[in-house]
């Protein structure tokens, strides 16, 4: 009888997970787009959905947000956090699973680091580095 290895797209991460995970990170997108979330906060603020990571077991779902601008994280995040019993619930209606999802807030930090990295790039040093050789021509 054949043996089958099962191939993993990312290492730890099954396919299963990141189907759900794409699939929970549209439903809290078009619930924040729609704008069903009364929050004084969050009605001031467009929050995006980079990235949504789910356990192996599917029972948690940690959520990326990130407002536009990247400015008052913290206060979205916690709005997000006092309005979580709700998200859970429309998250559980639109999406189809056995259990409901417990989900937490994170926000992400790509996109300071990519920052980072671009003024890397930009120093002196570097762009000394990266100049074609004089010497060569």
């Amino acid at each position: 009888m054949p043996r089958h290895h099962r191939k993993e797209s990312a290492p730890g991460t099954s396919q299963r997970q990141l189907r759900v995970g794409e699939t929970v990170r549209h439903a809290i997108a078009d619930i924040l787009a729609q704008g069903l979330v009364h929050d004084p906060v969050l009605e001031g603020h467009l929050v995006t959905v980079p990235e949504v990571r789910m356990s192996a077991d599917l029972r948690l779902a940690t959520i990326y947000v990130m407002p536009l601008g990247g400015r008052d994280t913290a206060d979205v995040i916690e709005a997000l956090e006092r309005n979580r019993k709700f998200l859970r619930g429309e998250i559980a209606r639109r999406v189809n699973l056995k259990f409901a999802p417990d989900i937490r807030f994170r926000a992400d930090e790509r996109f300071d680091e990519a920052e980072r990295i671009e003024k890397l790039l930009r120093t002196p040093a570097v762009q000394r580095d990266l100049a074609p050789d004089s010497d060569e021509s």
